[in-house]
């Protein structure tokens, strides 16, 4: 079992810990919906030191990165960020990630935990241009410090103006007294904020100065479950649950960052794909009568047959009703359809919505 950088400050908060990703990680501390509730209305932070950080560089950096992913990394000025892919040769995704442009010969990419060996290998296996691809996971510590206060509780810690670092967009600069910080805004809650990239030897004086300048803003630690209500509340893919190996990344959604103007992995199998139309969709529902939808859960029409599963699912905080994501067929996917979750034997009606379903 991994640990991160600060997982003896995780303990000594009385943070609950389980394994996550190979990680032994914080999942909550005071409870889910009061964790919930600080990013919505306030700030909180989150330990996402369990990620991957990839660096890619040299005169062939751009050439890699097109070739694996799939949006057009040529459209990305220095200090923009991105949201894609890695395809498969399968019609499936290796992993969902972030691409970050530091100058035309340098490129990071974060990756999900889950993957970083796969994500790794798997690059590696396509970089016949010679790019220069380190893996400095390792290294680096990773917080969100995320919430509509955010700003305003951290910008007495660094010069960088952090209202003008826009949502995708990061700058490099000293923060909290430490120098060369990355500091973007990619969030995954919807509520806004940042997060920082840092060495590990600095991470714990940081974190020490984040919660002493956002005392007065009622700042607190957030783990990793409400960090999955809140990405679900905004109908974000998780990978392993909207996104697998084996899923279409057409029909998770995802054909805004897949980009057929350059040639990339198995491109030529997504157009046809996206030519043919596609046979299920991933969709967002809201349950009409009382329940809790979980992953797995069975999806049926109205006479009991079996169309499809939720992929994930949860009692909404914010809205105080069940939400989930799930595919089902094409007939299905309309706004307004009404569909059934199977919770125990019980066929629980909910109807299709458009996601976020929070919305600010």
């Amino acid at each position: 079992m991994k640990q991160v950088t600060l997982n003896h400050v995780h303990e000594a908060l009385g943070a609950k810990m389980v394994p996550f990703a190979g990680f032994n990680m914080p999942i909550q501390y005071e409870g889910v919906n009061i964790e919930h509730d600080t990013v919505r209305n306030g700030v909180g932070v989150f330990d996402v030191s369990h990620m991957g950080l990839f660096k890619i560089s040299g005169p062939n950096a751009l050439a890699l990165v097109q070739k694996v992913t799939s949006n057009d990394a040529s459209t990305l000025t220095n200090g923009k960020a991105q949201y894609c892919y890695f395809p498969n040769e399968t019609g499936g995704v290796i992993d969902d990630i972030i691409t970050y442009k530091v100058n035309d010969e340098e490129y990071l990419m974060v990756v999900n935990a889950s993957n970083i060996e796969k994500d790794w290998n798997w690059i590696s296996s396509k970089n016949d241009v010679n790019a220069t691809f380190e893996n400095l996971s390792d290294g680096y510590s990773i917080l969100a410090i995320q919430g509509p206060k955010a700003i305003e509780a951290m910008q007495s810690l660094t010069d960088l103006n952090l209202s003008e670092i826009k949502f995708y967009n990061f700058e490099i600069g000293t923060f909290a007294g430490v120098e060369n910080v990355i500091v973007s805004a990619t969030g995954y809650t919807g509520s806004g904020g940042f997060e920082i990239y840092v060495k590990n030897e600095f991470i714990e004086e940081i974190w020490n100065r984040v919660f002493e300048a956002g005392a007065a803003w009622g700042i607190k630690p957030i783990g990793l479950a409400a960090r999955d209500t809140l990405r679900l509340e905004m109908g974000y893919c998780l990978y392993g649950n909207e996104i697998t190996d084996e899923t279409s990344p057409l029909e998770a959604g995802l054909g805004w960052v897949t980009k057929f103007t350059k040639e990339f992995i198995n491109s030529e199998n997504l157009k046809a794909e996206k030519e043919a139309g596609i046979k299920n969709k991933l969709i967002g529902f809201e349950l009409i009568d009382r329940g809790i939808p979980r992953h797995d859960y069975e999806i049926v029409d109205k006479e009991g047959n079996v169309i499809g599963k939720v992929t994930s699912g949860t009692q909404s905080p914010s809205l105080g009703k069940g939400i989930g994501l799930g595919y089902v067929p094409i007939d299905f996917a309309k706004e307004g359809s009404e569909i059934f979750i199977r919770i125990r034997k019980n066929d629980v009606l909910a109807k299709v919505v458009k996601t976020p379903f929070y919305k600010k």
